[in-house]
């Protein structure tokens, strides 16, 4: 199945949703630091300057694409990275690279005749 057929699957988040969550420069930030461990909204929101409401706005785009899973442990909630969206995206633009290189090395061998032609 390409990546073309899952995403109409229902249990497959949206790459729509993915590369929109992803545009944000604060958000890919928060997926870079969530890379290393899991971390609570404090920890997370600390280097940013910004206030906390709107730091959580971020944290909802990602969780609502599935790119994190929180968890609430007493008053403290926790995030963690989820790489199956991740994985998504990746093998979207594998697909479109793959896509791309054929192109070219058929536009270089058109160019090749071409000039074998002209010889």
């Amino acid at each position: 199945m390409t990546v073309a057929t899952s995403l109409h699957s229902a249990s497959q988040p949206s790459i729509d949703g993915i590369f929109r969550a992803l545009a944000d420069p604060t958000r890919r930030r928060v997926v870079e630091r969530l890379n290393r461990s899991p971390a609570s909204v404090s920890e997370l929101a600390q280097p940013f300057d910004m206030a906390l409401p709107s730091f959580i706005e971020h944290l909802r785009v990602l969780e609502g694409c599935g790119l994190v899973h929180s968890q609430k442990t007493g008053r403290i909630r926790t995030y963690q990275l989820a790489p199956e969206p991740l994985k998504l995206a990746e093998n979207w633009l594998a697909e479109q690279r793959a896509l791309w290189e054929r192109r070219l090395d058929q536009f270089d061998d058109y160019v090749l005749k071409l000039k074998e032609k002209d010889k």
